[in-house]
């Protein structure tokens, strides 16, 4: 797999000892160098990279600005390189895949890399599964229908790929990365989310209805119209009054299902 990516930064300093420091990878293909934003998005735009390392600071339009030029294309994997640490928490709320501070460290770019091909293995991975079943429902429709079948629960592996394994959360000035399999239960306030992990709340400004859409629904389902749980740390459903009930977590909490929820995660408890 070669990881076809470009290089932005008004320091032609910069982009040469990231340069140097890429050679030592063999799967990175440098394909193009721009020194400002708007040559970027016109770059990535042209180019369709699968990765861009991207300064933060620049005259015109900095590396945000550059991300929020590619919204209506599918953008590249993200790596945001800068001299400031004060823009770490902005460069995670736009998803990148990293931050990296200068001068690069080769470990952390070894780190970065990392993850940057776990990333595309998985996109690459849902996007050929995607590409065979449209081929075979023209040519072969009884056969695309038995591999469907057949394949079920190979289909569910892939797809859960979708959903988020960490999530990025500011909370109290600092970021935390919250590994998905340690969430009990998220609970609504608004247009904040409260993330219990069991030990451990924290709060993020996101809504429920986007949230959702980054979880996979086969381990977290809403049970209530402002609470989602993870049926996975459920250990015991308790019956209660008028159809509802509650759910014991691992941590010892209580979480009522109100009876409109019921069935659904009756199709999940065992």
């Amino acid at each position: 797999m070669t990881i076809r990516t470009i290089l932005v930064d008004d320091e032609s300093l910069a982009i040469q000892g990231l340069e140097l420091r890429l050679q030592a990878h063999e799967d990175v293909e440098i394909i193009d160098k721009c020194q400002n934003g708007r040559e970027a998005i016109r770059s990535i735009k042209t180019h369709k990279p699968d990765l861009v390392f991207l300064d933060i600071q620049m005259p015109g339009f900095d590396g945000f600005s550059v991300v929020q030029g590619l919204m209506e294309v599918e953008p590249p994997l993200v790596v945001f390189v800068t001299a400031y640490s004060d823009h770490a928490i902005r460069a995670f709320e736009a998803q990148a895949v990293d931050y990296l501070m200068k001068p690069v460290e080769e470990s952390r770019l070894a780190d970065t890399l990392d993850r940057v091909r776990q990333r595309l293995t998985e996109k690459r991975g849902q996007a050929e599964v995607e590409k065979l079943k449209e081929v075979l429902a023209e040519v072969a429709p009884d056969t695309a229908a038995e591999m469907e079948a057949a394949d079920g629960t190979a289909d569910d592996a892939v797809g859960a790929n979708r959903f988020e394994k960490l999530i990025n959360i500011k909370d109290r000035g600092q970021i935390f990365r919250v590994d998905v399999d340690t969430i009990e239960m998220i609970e609504a306030a608004g247009d904040y989310m409260v993330i219990n992990t069991g030990d451990n709340s924290l709060v993020l400004r996101e809504t429920m209805k986007d949230l959702e859409k980054r979880l996979d629904p086969r381990r977290f389902q809403r049970v209530h119209r402002s609470t989602i749980v993870n049926l996975d740390l459920v250990k015991q459903v308790k019956p209660h009054t008028n159809g509802e009930c509650f759910l014991i977590l691992e941590s010892g909490s209580q979480v009522k299902v109100s009876r409109s929820y019921r069935d659904v995660v009756a199709r999940f408890v065992h």
